[in-house]
């Protein structure tokens, strides 16, 4: 039987040599993606922001034009129009308006009615969201503390099922995973919402499941080698988990690749997020979390002391 391999089944790649150069790139990175974000900020979708969203469809191409100085008359405040997906789908974006949702509803009457007696050709109306301030204020904090908190469980799982040092490493190499995607949404202005927020906590949920592959052989390791140097030993366990890493993530991504080409639109946010999140998270697993160690030193068994930093 054919049995595909990306990776040799055995391999010796230094990857411990080369952690402070991954170290150093991380940090300017991490640094670099906060920056982002408190400059350029994220595209917050109406989830976030409050409004009007409204999807519909055209027999043609549709006038973009046309239907942004129509919704425009209407003055219902700052409105967007843009195509989705294909050129006869428009997505029209009118901001939160004051009289909360009976304002909102009349907002989206007066669009539908604006638009089916002078657009000029029939109109499918395909979705309309309503979102107001309040919710979106609590969607922000809901969807943030969601986030944390997953980090935090994740945290304590770790601490629990190994020791502190793999906690705080995998703690680390989650941070490092967030701020990341946070940081190509940023740069990229792809619209972020709750999709993306969940997308979010299932790369949290990814990330940690290779740290965690790599921290069992680690510590399978640390009890079988008694007097191999850490460094030795760490990249020893990596390579050993190697071929598993990158057939597990290959083998999602074309999976998320699939979701992207074909899945709509709508999907297109979320499974950019899960490929980014693929990629990022076997690399955080690989030249973050596993390293770690070598900074903090582990034991050799649950009762000895920590093991001596030698040999890297």
């Amino acid at each position: 039987m054919f049995r595909l391999k990306l990776v040799p089944q055995v391999t010796n790649i230094p990857f411990i040599k080369i952690r402070h150069i991954t170290f150093f790139a991380s940090i300017f990175l991490n640094i670099a993606a906060v920056v982002l974000f408190f400059t350029a900020g994220l595209n917050y979708g109406i989830d976030f922001r409050g409004g009007t969203m409204i999807e519909l469809s055209t027999q043609t191409a549709a006038d973009l034009g046309k239907i942004r100085t129509l919704v425009s008359s209407l003055e219902l405040g700052d409105v967007q129009a843009q195509t989705f997906g294909a050129d006869d789908t428009v997505l029209i974006r009118l901001e939160q308006n004051a009289g909360g949702e009976v304002a909102q509803q009349k907002a989206v009457a007066d669009v539908k009615a604006t638009l089916d007696k002078q657009y000029g050709s029939p109109i499918t109306y395909r979705r309309v969201e309503l979102v107001g301030p309040k919710v979106s204020g609590e969607l922000v904090e809901a969807g943030f503390l969601a986030v944390i908190l997953a980090a935090g469980a994740m945290l304590v799982y770790v601490w629990f099922r190994f020791e502190w040092q793999f906690g705080v490493g995998s703690v680390i190499a989650l941070i490092h995973d967030v701020a990341m995607t946070v940081g190509i949404f940023s740069l990229l202005q792809i619209e972020f919402n709750l999709s993306i927020i969940a997308a979010i906590l299932t790369i949290v949920g990814y990330s940690m499941n290779d740290t965690v592959v790599v921290y069992d052989r680690v510590r399978e390791n640390l009890r079988k080698y008694k007097k191999m140097p850490l460094g030795e030993l760490i990249n020893l366990s990596i390579n050993e988990t190697l071929s598993r890493t990158i057939m597990t993530s290959f083998t999602t991504f074309i999976a998320m690749l699939a979701l992207f080409i074909f899945g709509g639109e709508v999907m297109r946010g979320f499974t950019f997020a899960m490929i980014w999140g693929i990629f990022i998270g076997t690399y955080s697993s690989i030249f973050i979390a596993a390293p770690f160690l070598l900074w903090v030193g582990v034991k050799r068994d649950w009762s000895g002391a920590a093991a001596p930093v030698a040999g890297v």
